[in-house]
């Protein structure tokens, strides 16, 4: 034997124990694991030490990691998925919305001004009411609301309530008092007033023209934010969710963030795109990109812009005019030279930048943007996001994989907007629609979510979308353009792996692979198999972060 091979032999030789023969702290076995893992795609075993994964295979190879000290648990045949990742959420928005009047699912403007009203009854005069989640598209009176029924019944307090996509806000009058808005207040720049004939505020304002509003809202005291965000936190576990991708957040929450993540109370593994303004932007670029803080419970490392508005406010930005709205083409909110130029910095210094942009025309003038920045600065594995790419021109399609762009959408998106998409987009326009299948065929990944607080946080809804393109009663009969419909394990992946990908994290997270955090999910059912009308039927039994418990439904035993 060669002299280095003979003093190698000797080295393993002496070698004690590899890690992998340690006892685990956790062996679970009898379940059904679908791990995204393409080297043991399906196991039915698995053992967790030191909150990762240390081995997935057989009943008969975990037993060989149990010691006398390891914790054991039968799955009695349940199904066991990597812990689910919602690739675009607002959590310090779906705080503060579990403690606002709760708008979704109202059926009429009438409905909508009870809840306020009863709301206001047990709130001290003059104190705002704010509320979250009406939609005219649901009512039988599909056009906006106007502020008359909600200011007679709601006099005496301010009142603020946001639209289900948050691109809209409706007022009443007491409100519009307080921040001084009349006929003679003009739009602001990528915002407008909806008006009467007379040119008087009806009380609905959409995208920056919210602010006019809403910067007279006194904040919440620090102590109540953090409360809120902990009930996110709380709530997001609930639904099977050990990670999400924060849209959009300023340096006072993400201060929080981390207070927290250093107390050791943030149940959540967060990607974190920070708002855009310039002086957030020195402040973390000075700071250089963050990965993995406090045990991987922050990453710190891109940005979000908005550059149009929504579909369901017409405030999406489209190359031509909205079919049911001839004379209004949405609004561009950030002009495309400043995406340009934050994209140009953040290429310089090693940030992502996830760009929010609905309509065709944003969708196009971002892709543009975008390309000029990677011209100027070429970068291999930039991994820019377009945030929704909900309507895409077919010429614009490709450009996503020419121009290595993930396009970053939410299932709920789809089957919330499918009732009445064609009659803002018209029959040509709405193919290009939440393209799921068109765009995976052109080699991209698509990491799903569900925007929320404005759809729920439970990502089976987004994954049943993805497969059925249908909603809860099974309506249309073979789904919304059904051919762009995906596969389950592409739906899986899209809720595991692919959004590990969009954050640079699938070294760490994103399957049930050895050497990965322990987060996973165990479930009720099989959402593999099951019938696809039975997919929401399904319960989250038990939610694991890095080999710890942070959910754990009562009615369960496991």
């Amino acid at each position: 034997m060669h002299a280095r091979h003979l003093f190698l032999a000797l080295m393993l030789a002496s070698v004690p124990l590899t890690a992998q023969q340690q006892p685990a702290d956790w062996i679970l076995y009898n379940g059904r694991i679908y791990t995204v893992d393409a080297n043991r795609p399906l196991a039915e075993a698995m053992a967790v030490r030191d909150g990762r994964v240390i081995f997935v295979g057989s009943r008969r190879g975990v037993e060989a990691l149990a010691g006398n000290r390891t914790t054991r648990t039968d799955l009695e045949g349940r199904t066991v998925i990597p812990g689910m990742v919602d690739a675009h959420v607002h959590l310090a928005g779906l705080g503060a919305a579990l403690r606002r009047v709760d708008l979704v699912g109202t059926r009429s403007y009438l409905q909508v001004v009870e809840r306020v009203a009863e709301r206001a009854r047990t709130t001290p005069r003059g104190e705002w009411v704010t509320g979250q989640g009406w939609d005219q598209n649901d009512w039988a009176d599909t056009r906006f609301p106007t502020m008359e029924a909600l200011s007679r019944a709601v006099p005496d307090h301010p009142v603020y309530l946001t639209r289900v996509d948050g691109h809209a806000a409706l007022v009443n009058e007491k409100a519009l008092e307080l921040a001084r808005v009349t006929a003679a207040t003009p739009d602001p720049d990528g915002g407008r007033v909806i008006r009467d004939a007379n040119g008087n505020p009806t009380g609905v304002l959409i995208d920056r023209a919210q602010g006019i509003v809403s910067r007279v809202i006194p904040s919440p005291a620090r102590s109540e934010t953090r409360e809120a965000i902990l009930a996110a936190v709380r709530e997001a576990n609930k639904w099977g969710l050990t990670g999400v991708h924060d849209a959009g957040v300023g340096p006072e929450i993400i201060d929080l963030y981390e207070e927290l993540a250093q107390d050791g109370r943030y149940d959540l593994r967060n990607y974190v795109m920070i708002s855009s303004g310039d002086q957030t932007l020195d402040r973390y670029f000075a700071r250089g990109p963050q990965a993995g803080l406090y045990d991987g419970r922050l990453w710190i490392r891109s940005i979000k812009i908005s550059s149009d508005g929504a579909l369901g406010s017409r405030g999406a930005a489209l190359l031509e005019p909205y079919a049911d709205d001839p004379d209004n083409r949405g609004l561009v909110t950030t002009a495309p030279e400043r995406v340009r130029a934050v994209a140009v910095r953040a290429l310089r210094q090693g940030f992502q930048l996830n760009v929010h942009a609905i309509g065709d025309r944003a969708n196009r003038l971002v892709l543009d943007a975008f390309e000029s920045a990677l011209t100027e600065v070429p970068t291999s594995d930039h991994r820019f996001r377009v945030e929704h790419a909900q309507i895409l021109h077919f010429q614009d399609i490709p450009r996503f994989a020419q121009l290595d762009v993930i396009p970053s959408m939410q299932g709920s998106h789809q089957t919330s907007d499918m009732y009445w998409a064609i009659d803002r987009l018209g029959w040509t326009r709405v193919q290009g629609a939440y393209a799921w299948r068109t765009l995976l065929n052109t080699g991209v990944v698509i990491p799903n979510g569900s925007d929320f607080p404005v759809e729920h946080p439970n990502p089976l809804i987004s994954f049943k979308a993805f497969v059925t393109r249908q909603d809860e009663t099974g309506w249309p009969a073979g789904g919304w353009f059904g051919g762009e419909r995906t596969t389950r394990d592409e739906a899986l992946k899209s809720m595991t792996l692919w959004p590990a990908y969009a954050g640079f994290m699938e070294d760490v997270s994103g399957s049930l692979s050895p050497g990965k955090y322990a987060d996973f999910v165990i479930l009720s059912q099989d959402i593999m198999t099951v019938a696809p009308e039975r997919i929401l039927d399904t319960h989250v039994v038990m939610t694991v972060l890095g080999g710890k418990v942070v959910y754990r439904r009562q009615q369960e035993r496991t």
